[in-house]
């Protein structure tokens, strides 16, 4: 397998999930805005110009939660995700699609506004917005998260996508996570892992 693969982006979640189940796979490292992303060759193989991408043989995928669900399907043995038709099952089928539907589009709009738009094209009120409604959003996660030590169970999968998008939030965007104990709690939890502490910095 190839991993097309900048550090700050969603790819990381792709990197950590092979590294959790100890796969063997190839890295295409960029940084994130490089020219070579929006280079004719690269948006043959992502058309959008991002990452990540898995190339498997001749299959390419370039969402990070199908990727996600590819991996273990193929290659996951029964591993990271609950037995099927289990209470923790269905949590960690919501989980693991919370963090796209939910928490990234705010994260994105933040991403946009405060670290790739130069000050004087920044929007202020987007910002606001955005940032309202990610605490929000994530909220729902605090709620959820007294007294477990993962999103369903075990940890699974559902902590590489939505817990992903926590650590982000916290640590990249800096938002106000005093209100949120258990969520500071489990990002902590999370990047005590190795296999993310490896999947940030490759």
């Amino acid at each position: 397998m190839k991993l097309y693969y900048a550090q700050n982006t969603r790819a990381v979640r792709i990197a950590w999930l092979l590294e959790e189940l100890g796969l063997d796979y190839e890295i295409e490292r960029f940084e994130l805005g490089s020219p070579a992303m929006r280079a004719p060759a690269y948006l043959q193989i992502h058309p959008m110009g991002r990452v990540p991408v898995l190339e498997d043989g001749d299959i390419r995928l370039f969402e990070s939660g199908a990727i996600v669900q590819y991996i273990l399907a193929l290659y996951g043995n029964g591993q990271l995700q609950p037995a099927v038709g289990t209470q923790e099952f269905a949590e960690y089928l919501q989980w693991l699609h919370y963090c796209e539907g939910m928490i990234m589009p705010p994260v994105n709009t933040l991403v946009v506004e405060t670290v790739l738009l130069p000050p004087e094209r920044r929007t202020e009120l987007n910002v606001k917005r955005a940032t309202k409604l990610l605490n929000q959003i994530l909220m729902a996660v605090e709620h959820h998260m007294q007294g477990r030590a993962f999103l369903a169970g075990d940890f699974t999968a559902a902590d590489i996508m939505t817990g992903h998008s926590v650590t982000v939030s916290r640590d990249m965007l800096k938002m106000d996570f005093s209100d949120k104990p258990n969520l500071s709690a489990y990002a902590d939890r999370l990047l005590e892992r190795p296999a993310l502490q490896k999947a940030r910095t490759l």
